[in-house]
């Protein structure tokens, strides 16, 4: 096993938990190190801290995989974390037929994302040692749980960090469309091979539930709402009237299909346009709503752009307070993992003060359970959805 040791007289966070080492805190890298192989990863005085794949070309240069020195990283290996994943899914997802199955480091299993969709799982293989063990996974995979077909979405942009590229496709079996699930009730078509993310947000399945109690009567607007994942449980819940808002007209009718398979879509109301634009015309058309729901995409995807992220938040927050009556609700969302939970809810009390609003905290809510958190590494911790009563 070749070994790298990490550098003295500083803080590593991998020897609190943490499972990137950066190519800065290593030394001694070996010449013939092959991009993806297997190191060990000493400290400054030789002692075993933990076992990973290894990528020279990344600014993550270790991955770690086990922190036990006799751990063999193999098939049997990748088994164990993979039934260790799913009986984790059967203790804690419920009432759907579409879940993550592994959520990368949060399942130990490093720059790995496996969706389920009902019959098909699709895989994405983010980092160089993962994405050179796809094969196997598949495998892995298909003796577990019999998927009809595993389909990569290698598709994004962060490959390139690693030196890989982007390709899609089918790896295993067959895809029949359409890819219909089912989540707490409510039929959702899932566009796996061109849809957001993976296909979908599942991410957001416990908030989109939570969000039913809140609309019985209500007229509701759900600002980027891409698919219309909680625009069909407010109408679903009750819901008078729900607006859609989305900058795709692809996502509008998808949306408007989901409204259509559920029953529901004689009460929603579908609007394209951007949704900084759309919010600040609603407000001068005098329109109001009894619940308000942000969920944009991510304003920043580093850093350096949190300034300007937060700008951005605190005006779609701003502008939707503007709709709300007293006693309506509003439903904010972020899904960066740069901006915060404190940067998060400063902003949207910032919003409040600026509209002359006093917002009560509901409850602030989180990715849904099949999407874990590792206390050791907050990257793993992104979704932030706040529930607040204005007034």
């Amino acid at each position: 096993m070749q070994e790298v040791r990490l550098t003295g007289g500083r803080p590593h966070r991998v020897l609190a938990g943490h499972p990137w080492v950066y190519r800065t805190e290593v030394t001694g890298i070996p010449g013939d190190l092959e991009p993806g192989a297997i190191v060990d990863v000493l400290d400054d005085r030789g002692r075993f801290v933990g076992r990973g794949y290894a990528n020279p070309a990344s600014q993550i240069f270790v991955r770690i995989l086990t922190r036990l020195k006799d751990e063999k990283v193999d098939r049997a290996f990748f088994r164990r974390l993979l039934e260790t994943a799913v009986a984790y899914r059967e203790m804690f997802v419920h009432d759907t037929t579409a879940y993550r199955l592994v959520n990368a480091e949060a399942d130990f299993l490093p720059g790995l994302i496996v969706d389920r969709y009902g019959d098909y799982l699709v895989v994405q293989t983010l980092a160089l040692g993962i994405a050179r063990r796809q094969d196997l996974l598949a495998d892995l995979l298909e003796e577990l749980l019999r998927p009809k077909g595993i389909y990569e979405r290698n598709d994004v942009s962060v490959r390139g960090l690693e030196g890989l590229e982007q390709v899609k496709g089918l790896l295993r079996g067959t895809l029949e469309k359409p890819v219909v699930v089912e989540e707490n009730g409510i039929k959702l078509v899932i566009d796996i091979e061109d849809g957001q993310k993976t296909g979908f947000f599942l991410d957001q399945r416990e908030n989109r539930l939570a969000v039913r109690s809140l609309v019985k009567g209500a007229r509701v607007l759900d600002c980027f709402c891409y698919a219309g994942g909680f625009a069909v449980n407010a109408a679903v819940a009750g819901a008078r009237e729900v607006v859609c808002v989305d900058v795709s007209a692809g996502a509008l009718a998808l949306a408007r299909e989901h409204g259509r398979i559920n029953n529901v879509e004689e009460r929603m109301a579908f609007r394209e346009g951007n949704g900084f634009d759309v919010l600040r015309d609603l407000a001068a058309e005098g329109e109001r709503f009894d619940v308000v729901i942000l969920d944009p995409p991510s304003f920043t995807k580093s850093k350096s752009a949190v300034e300007g992220a937060l700008r951005g938040y605190k005006e779609i927050n701003l502008r939707g307070l503007k709709l709300i009556p007293p006693g309506g609700f509003l439903v904010t969302c972020s899904c960066s993992y740069h901006v915060t939970e404190d940067l998060f809810t400063a902003v949207v009390a910032e919003a409040a003060r600026d509209t002359g609003r006093q917002l009560r905290l509901v409850e602030f809510r989180r990715q849904a359970k099949d999407h874990p958190m590792l206390l050791s590494t907050p990257e793993t911790y992104y979704l932030k959805c706040g529930i607040f009563q204005v007034w």
